[in-house]
């Protein structure tokens, strides 16, 4: 049990990193990494809602959706509303981040600017809650897997926008400077995190 969690955490976090490996969630990684500082703010928002996402939708795939049910003598099955409901929790989650980020730190708030609700469209929270329900892992392995892919994002993220506030200060040619380079430094990144892909392979 204890090497199945362990294989969860590192998978999630390095081996199938969301955004270096997977690929999903590049909108905000590309678009909040230009300072460290809204970095940071981000990775605690997409940390707590993926984690709190991930728990709410394998309780609700688990104990709703994946149970039939008979209506007049007919077999119910209502998985194909799995999406729409997963999206409904995503949504309502970032609207309480929002409301705590704008009421506790302003600044922080406007920093992140549209940023924060495109967290609802994350392909990368959606993918996690999906994992979850296509490998039909239970409540607390669904909870770790959302709670730890969410810090690989945030490695990721953080990784991301120190090498871009370093090559700020860099003497990068001109024909590099700003979304090339960000791209080139983004592929390196993901080529790194490559090397951890012996190390066992797990969704």
């Amino acid at each position: 049990m204890a090497n199945e969690y362990l294989v969860i955490t590192i998978g999630a976090i390095l081996v199938n990193n969301f955004v270096l490996s997977k690929f999903l969630g590049i909108c905000p990684f590309l678009g909040v990494s230009k300072k460290l500082d809204s970095a940071l703010g981000m990775s605690g928002a997409v940390v707590f809602v993926m984690t709190l996402a991930s728990l709410i939708t394998s309780v609700i795939y688990k104990y709703a959706l994946s149970v039939p049910f008979n209506i007049a003598g007919q077999e119910v099955n209502l998985k194909f509303l799995k999406i729409l409901l997963f999206i409904v929790v995503i949504a309502s989650l970032v609207q309480l981040v929002e409301i705590v980020l704008q009421k506790l730190s302003p600044s922080l708030y406007q920093a992140l600017g549209i940023f924060l609700p495109l967290i609802t469209t994350n392909c990368a929270v959606l993918g996690a809650a999906e994992i979850n329900a296509s490998v039909g892992r239970g409540v607390l392995q669904s909870t770790i897997y959302g709670f730890c892919a969410g810090i690989g994002f945030a490695l990721a993220l953080i990784l991301f926008s120190s090498l871009r506030e370093k090559l700020d200060l860099a003497d990068v040619p001109l024909a590099f400077k700003g979304t090339s380079i960000a791209l080139i430094t983004a592929g390196i990144l993901a080529m790194v995190f490559m090397g951890f892909g012996g190390l066992f392979n797990i969704t």
